[in-house]
């Protein structure tokens, strides 16, 4: 066995230095495109590629998170969205969102580099890297770099699932799958990360609170208004009614599978194997997840009586989508009051919408809008540079809440027009039967757990 592995190792060394594996290896030095050395080249694309597949098991997270807080009748459904949000999103995302993201083009979009086109060779990297000059800040090869956006468009996509799970039907979610991974997330992105106008205004959003998690919050509020609320989720007063998620310890595996890949997620967006830099980010994002889970449990137990295992399991989730644009330009102390901020939050946000008749059943508004919009505006609070407390004055802060508010808007309207096309074309929600019956049976015919007997209303 251990043969076999160095064996493997060697094969892999080999590759790696061969020239005909290198696609760009050039870095953006005030301007002039240079080489880097093939050991820095090497480690900062295994590096990437590493943090790319830890977002992509974030995927799982998703997935065991969003079926573990809702019903047992609906978590074949809600496998079936997470698996093919991933698969038509890396169509899309390679087709058109990539180039809208990061691609040459205005302050509004790209408009160049469909399907992702890649030089092999070192000598035609230049003419490669123009294209795709956002990002000629990092040396990795163009496809690695499509990697690592592409698992973060999905993460944008599936959250959008959680918000408006057990009342949705398959179909439509398909037909939106494609058009947030393929036009109105990298158009979010491009404004940030791809030359737009927010980044040239200076706005800070380093691993993206705001362009990753607000984006798929905020069209998460609109599917959620445009569907309406669950049967049964309101009393004829209008008054909530609790409605259980069938397996909170799966919750809990998702929670921790995402507090994994989260570590992919922040110190990934270095988009190189900056040791020093790369530490610190990840100690920023523990201590903030940490900080979130404890604050949620104290606010829900003295606002419901009872530390609630649910908004702890989300205060962790707020506190690392809070730091998230922040983690490496704070310090750890920052990074712990962002997360308890993200903390208590979340609470607050997750029954304010319950209390506005706007269903939820994951509380993906809350963690990933709200949070979001929160982390990133107190960058321009916290930033150990520029922001308020470091003596840098309000311009940073007044740049975030722009920033904020303007993604705000654009998801807003792209989600409403969105949503309620989709409604008039092809319908969005699914029979009261149906609903009422499960939509794993409904949608696909089967059963996540046929040796049980499941309830076919709650």
């Amino acid at each position: 066995m251990v043969r076999k592995v160095i064996i493997t190792v060697f094969v892999l060394t080999c590759l790696l230095s061969l020239n005909a594996f290198a696609l760009n290896g050039l870095i953006d030095d005030e301007g002039t495109l240079t080489k880097v050395e093939d050991s820095n080249y090497m480690g900062d694309t295994l590096w990437v590629l590493g943090a790319a597949f830890l977002v992509f098991f974030m995927q799982a997270g998703f997935a065991m998170v969003e079926s573990g807080f809702t019903r047992a009748k609906n978590a074949v459904n809600i496998l079936m969205k997470n698996l093919m949000d991933f698969s038509m999103g890396s169509i899309a995302y390679w087709a058109i969102g990539f180039a809208i993201m990061f691609g040459a083009g205005n302050a509004f979009m790209g408009t160049s580099g469909w399907f992702v086109p890649s030089e092999s060779l070192t000598e035609g990297a230049a003419a490669s890297t123009s294209v795709f000059s956002a990002l000629e800040w990092s040396s990795v090869p163009t496809y690695a770099a499509w990697l690592f956006q592409l698992v973060f468009a999905a993460t944008a996509a599936t959250i959008v699932s959680g918000a408006m799970a057990e009342r949705t039907q398959f179909k439509s979610y398909l037909i939106y799958s494609i058009f947030i991974t393929g036009i109105i997330y990298p158009v979010v992105g491009h404004w940030i990360w791809g030359g737009g106008w927010l980044q040239n205004m200076g706005m800070s959003d380093f691993a993206g609170s705001t362009v990753v998690h607000s984006t798929g919050g905020w069209l998460a509020l609109t599917g959620a208004i445009v569907l309406g609320p669950r049967l049964g989720k309101y009393d004829a007063d209008g008054k909530p009614r609790p409605i259980a998620g069938h397996n909170l310890p799966l919750a809990a595996l998702g929670v921790f599978i995402l507090w994994l890949g989260w570590f992919g997620f922040n110190p990934g967006s270095q988009m190189g194997a900056d040791a020093a830099d790369i530490s610190s980010i990840a100690i920023t994002t523990n201590l903030a997840a940490a900080a979130g889970a404890i604050l949620a449990m104290i606010t829900a137990w003295l606002i419901l009586g009872k530390p609630d295992a649910g908004m702890s399991l989300n205060g962790a989730l707020a506190g690392l989508v809070a730091i998230t644009a922040g983690c490496a330009s704070v310090t750890p102390t920052s990074a712990a009051i962002i997360g308890a901020l993200g903390g208590i939050v979340v609470v607050l946000s997750v029954l304010l919408f319950e209390k506005l008749r706007i269903d939820d059943p994951v509380g993906a508004i809350s963690v990933h809008g709200t949070c979001g919009a929160l982390g990133t505006i107190l960058v321009g609070f916290f930033d150990s540079s520029s922001g308020v407390f470091a003596g840098g004055g309000f311009g940073l802060l007044w740049t975030q809440i722009v920033g904020v508010i303007a993604v705000l808007v654009w998801c807003l309207v792209t989600g409403f027009i969105l949503f309620y096309g989709i409604k008039a074309i092809t319908g969005l929600r699914v029979t009261e039967e149906e609903e009422q019956a499960g939509l794993d049976y409904e949608e696909h015919g089967a059963s996540a757990y046929p040796d049980f007997n499941v309830s076919s209303i709650r």
